[in-house]
């Protein structure tokens, strides 16, 4: 596989075009260089998608539309580096542990994600104790929500099951688009995800999103689809950040993207 090749794509941004068009945009570029990479001198069969944060939520949204394209070469594998993956369930284990940890503080995350939806400010606490979340929802969604999935290891840092706020009609209205898969790509059938493709998955123990990593390796695995996970025991949101930045460098950067590296070389063998 060569990897001297790279792409990234340009959309429109919000609030001037409101989503989803920056998922469709990125839809319509990735088919278009899919139907014609080798024009661009590319194999189209060693095409791999990546994304960091909600660059990985993008990733994992733009994969599972493809599946669904007929006559489009498949991609060879997506990854995803500390992705957010859902919007139902704002108090699993990680989001309570590690809601106060820079960079991306619980409240932070969940401002910046739904700014997309022009929510309040004042309602970020609500959303926060998932008042947004009607009960059928997070009934319906339990089999692949839920903190009892996740391993009781990332629990011992101290979890407690937490009620959620009296829902709110309001809420659930201005943020019901967040819970399409666009936005919350682990809400997706199991007839997508089993379509997937490869996938490398990164995560980091004092981040609020692990949670979600978590869970969609285990959708993943679940449905057959080949998982490469690397968690970094001592890692945060936003560490692959500090490659190449010299002192301010963590020990945990360059691991993490070594082994992304070696995920990519070894996609070719």
């Amino acid at each position: 596989m060569n990897l001297n090749s790279f792409l990234a794509f340009r959309y429109r941004l919000s609030p001037e075009y409101p989503p989803p068009i920056q998922s469709q945009d990125c839809l319509a570029a990735a088919i278009y260089f899919l139907k014609n990479a080798k024009d661009y001198g590319v194999d189209p069969h060693c095409i791999v998608v990546a994304g960091d944060s909600s660059g990985a939520t993008g990733t994992a949204a733009l994969c599972q539309e493809l599946v669904g394209i007929p006559d489009i070469p498949r991609v060879r594998a997506q990854v995803l580096i500390y992705p957010f993956l859902q919007a139902l369930d704002f108090s699993l284990p990680s989001y309570q542990q590690n809601q106060s940890v820079p960079i991306l503080f619980k409240k932070r995350a969940i401002s910046l994600g739904f700014r997309y939806f022009k929510v309040k400010t004042d309602d970020v606490e609500q959303i926060m104790k998932n008042a947004h979340a009607p009960e059928a929802l997070r009934v319906k969604y339990k089999k692949w929500v839920s903190a009892d999935l996740i391993p009781d290891e990332f629990k011992v840092r101290g979890y407690k099951p937490e009620v959620p706020a009296p829902f709110s009609e309001e809420l659930y209205r201005v943020s019901k688009p967040a819970l399409e898969t666009w936005f919350s790509p682990l809400l997706a059938e199991d007839e997508i995800i089993r379509q997937l493709p490869e996938t490398f998955l990164l995560t980091c123990e004092y981040d609020v999103l692990r949670d979600d990593g978590l869970l969609y390796k285990k959708r993943l695995e679940d449905n057959g689809v080949a998982v490469t996970w690397h968690h970094l025991k001592d890692g945060f949101h936003g560490i692959a950040y500090a490659i190449d930045l010299g002192v301010i460098e963590f020990q945990g950067t360059r691991i993490a993207m070594q082994n992304i590296i070696d995920f990519l070389l070894g996609l070719s063998k």
